[in-house]
């Protein structure tokens, strides 16, 4: 085990240092606002368990830990959301920890709705303890623990449009394209019908 939390300690530092340079190198460009890749690293984790799931007689009980540390882009709405559901279809749980001054929308949603735990460390100091005691129990010894609950999700919606979070918008009758105002024709699916607010 000590060999095992060493090598981990050694991948988070390496990540870290890794992700620190690419926010470097993102600050220099102009005109880009830094977000993560959220999306890209769901679906890679997502097609990793697909052919563990594949691979062998006894199916895994996989799980995925996101750590994030900069604000949701919302123009990753779509392929996150629908990353989420294909989590939640292979009842695979999402576990979310978020590094970071506001809380993830994204991430909220992500645990949520897969069954999975959302914590925000209060203090960054003692960020390898929580990784080891609340994400690193096992499904079945969940349920014996109290772990941390959220006490409210942030379940708005980014716009098809302009990529904003919305309160309220437009719905698509036939895509469910959302829109944060009303549009007598689809940008998504280029019908002609009428939006539902």
């Amino acid at each position: 085990m000590p060999a095992l939390y060493s090598n981990l300690l050694h991948n988070l530092d390496e990540f870290l240092a890794r992700d620190r340079q690419l926010d470097a190198d993102a600050a220099h460009a102009p005109g880009t606002v830094p977000s993560s890749l959220l999306s890209g690293s769901l679906s890679m984790a997502l097609c990793y368990i697909q052919r563990a799931f594949r691979s062998g007689p006894m199916p895994p009980q996989p799980r995925i830990l996101c750590l994030q540390g900069v604000a949701d882009g919302p123009e990753q709405y779509v392929a996150i959301m629908n990353a989420i559901f294909s989590a939640q279809h292979s009842t695979v749980p999402i576990d979310s920890c978020y590094i970071g001054s506001n809380n993830s929308a994204f991430l909220q949603q992500a645990s949520y709705i897969t069954g999975g735990i959302y914590y925000k460390p209060p203090q960054l100091d003692g960020l390898y303890q929580y990784l080891s005691t609340v994400f690193a129990t096992d499904l079945h010894s969940r349920a014996f623990l109290r772990l941390p609950k959220s006490v409210g999700v942030d379940f708005r919606a980014s716009c098809f449009c302009h990529k904003q979070t919305i309160d309220m918008g437009y719905v698509c009758s036939v895509c469910l394209s959302i829109f944060c105002e009303h549009h007598d024709k689809c940008s998504t699916c280029g019908l002609v019908r009428v939006l539902f607010p």
